[in-house]
């Protein structure tokens, strides 16, 4: 059991984070990257709510169970595309609060051209960040199977 629901003490911090994510999901970033990088970061945090939500959000957005089994080992993995591959460095670099160095972003803005696209990507890493951030500590868990 939590130790609190922010969605019940706070909803409308809750809401606050539901309207960021709608509006993410409505922007150009592509769904796969999207959802690779919410699990990916959400591993990295140790978030198991997180990781549990975002696995069953990728499969239905049709992603392939092989590649998120591969996705803690990504950098050795050869299922990912160069793109997914810069996503996942910022990610991990973000995640584990590393710096973000110009050869990274220069790769970033390399397989993300597109600002509006790039603004996406950096927002959904803040994001979940976000969310895992108080999901760990407030002991959130996936709903029995």
């Amino acid at each position: 059991m939590p130790r609190m629901l922010l969605s019940e003490s706070a909803p409308e911090l809750h809401q606050g984070f539901l309207r960021i994510d709608a509006e993410i999901r409505r922007g150009p970033l592509d769904a796969t990257v999207r959802e690779l990088v919410k699990l990916r970061a959400s591993q990295l945090n140790g978030c198991v709510f997180c990781v549990d939500l975002h696995s069953r959000e990728a499969l239905k957005e049709g992603e392939h169970p092989d590649r998120l089994h591969q996705l803690p080992v990504w950098e050795e993995s050869e299922r990912f595309e160069e793109r997914e591959r810069a996503a996942l460095a910022y990610t991990d670099a973000v995640t584990g609060r590393r710096p973000v160095d110009d050869a990274l972003w220069q790769r970033v803005c390399e397989h993300f051209p597109d600002e509006a696209e790039r603004a996406h990507l950096i927002a959904q890493v803040s994001l979940i960040n976000a969310l895992n951030l108080y999901s760990v500590p407030l002991r959130m868990r996936p709903r029995p199977a």
